[in-house]
């Protein structure tokens, strides 16, 4: 018989105490000792064992604080972060300055994007209205994949619908990894601080409410550069290192002294995922943009005349400086506007539809109205068939090519 495991937890006030049962035909016996808890708002009579079975995803919310008792065999996901963060947060209240800027790094699939979203969660909780910005142009979790993103987020994340997309900033990228143009990368993510750093300037509740940033896994090399410039940018106060204790000793040693570093454990409940896993992830994306998860969405299929359109792609292929023109830098060519001529190539890509009237060298600075995708494309009459989430016609815009393909079978 195994032995049942006693763990005791001190929880300081307003922390929480999350578990998962995993093991199969496993109980785990939860006692408050002392002090006062409760469970998805209600509250726990101190003294009485509360018991749960297989698949109990748990969280134990403590205002005041106190002391419980596990019996069993449990994952424990413990996070004291929130509080830390909390108090900053009363503190910026106090001195009317700007609420703690955190960013969470680590390797894939370590549960970054599931801290994102607890920290955001407790932080609503708490009556805050933090802003969250999503800098993982693999998954996309704001927007679609190959952008980035910012929302303020005003009420917890529901199970099903994750957080409310109401009017996020959005930025084209259109690659699944920043490596493949970091010069642009870099570029709209110093734009999407700024906007930031400017909207919190006028919204005193986002600004002392602070910032949680989600990033890539791509911590080596030139990705190593990239979150360093990432923090720089978003001047970050805390970042909270998972499951990499290289990364946290590289970053101990190279952020300015007032930035606090923080090594977290992964949570228990994460699992690898596989490239083909991560792709089907991007493809689940992209169709709840146009389809909706739990609320069908109904979008638009229409014909679209190649003379109608004004399709670019941001960055020219990287050439030698001698080859460049005059006075021109080889990064600049990466933030350049391409034209793209419709035709079959583009079946199936996403097109990335940009608020700039113009297509001058600011298009990479606007942020998105929208997606469409081109789902035919028929080279006799020169038109080609988007799938689009407002009917016609197109706004007369530039559209901007994403790497990213998506094949609608509905």
């Amino acid at each position: 018989m195994t032995e049942v495991q006693l763990q005791e937890f001190k929880l300081e006030p307003n922390s929480e105490l999350r578990f998962e049962v995993e093991s199969k035909n496993e109980k785990v016996v939860l006692e408050v000792k002392s002090g006062y808890a409760e469970l998805f708002g209600t509250e726990l009579v101190k003294g009485k064992p509360y018991e749960f079975h297989t698949g109990a995803k748990v969280a134990v919310f403590t205002w005041h604080g106190c002391i419980v008792e596990l019996r069993g065999r449990t994952e424990v996901i413990y996070l004291n972060v929130h509080a830390a963060l909390e108090q900053q947060r009363v503190a910026a209240e106090q001195e009317n300055t700007r609420g703690p800027v955190t960013m969470i790094v680590g390797p894939g699939d370590v549960g970054k994007s599931t801290l994102t979203r607890l920290l955001l969660n407790y932080a609503v909780r708490m009556g805050r209205r933090p802003i969250y910005v999503d800098l993982d142009v693999g998954q996309g979790h704001i927007s679609v994949p190959g952008t980035i993103g910012a929302l303020l987020v005003e009420r917890p994340a529901s199970i099903e619908e994750g957080f409310s997309q109401q009017a996020p900033l959005v930025y084209h990228f259109g690659h699944k990894s920043p490596e493949e143009n970091i010069e642009l990368y870099n570029t709209i993510v110093s734009r999407l601080a700024e906007v930031i750093a400017e909207r919190c300037e006028n919204n005193k509740k986002a600004s002392t409410s602070g910032v949680i940033i989600n990033t890539c896994g791509w911590i080596k090399g030139a990705g190593y550069k990239v979150l360093t410039h990432a923090a720089q940018a978003f001047e970050v106060d805390v970042i909270l290192v998972l499951d990499n204790e290289r990364l946290y000793n590289e970053l101990k040693r190279d952020m300015p002294k007032f930035v606090k570093v923080v090594y977290l454990p992964k949570s228990g409940g994460v699992a690898e995922r596989s490239p083909a896993q991560r792709a089907e992830g991007r493809d689940a994306r992209i169709r709840e943009y146009f389809y909706g998860r739990r609320t069908p969405y109904y979008p638009h299929s229409f014909d679209v005349k190649y003379s109608d359109l004004k399709i670019y792609k941001v960055g020219a292929p990287s050439l030698p400086d001698s080859c460049m023109p005059l006075g021109m830098r080889a990064e600049e060519a990466l933030t350049k506007l391409v034209g793209v001529s419709p035709g079959p190539a583009l079946q199936h890509r996403l097109l990335a539809v940009s608020f700039a009237a113009e297509p001058d060298d600011q298009v990479p600075h606007c942020n998105l109205a929208g997606f469409v995708c081109v789902t035919a494309v028929d080279p006799e009459r020169q038109t080609m068939t988007i799938l689009s989430p407002q009917p016609r016609p197109l706004p007369t815009t530039v559209l901007l090519l994403s790497e990213l393909q998506y094949m609608d079978n509905h």
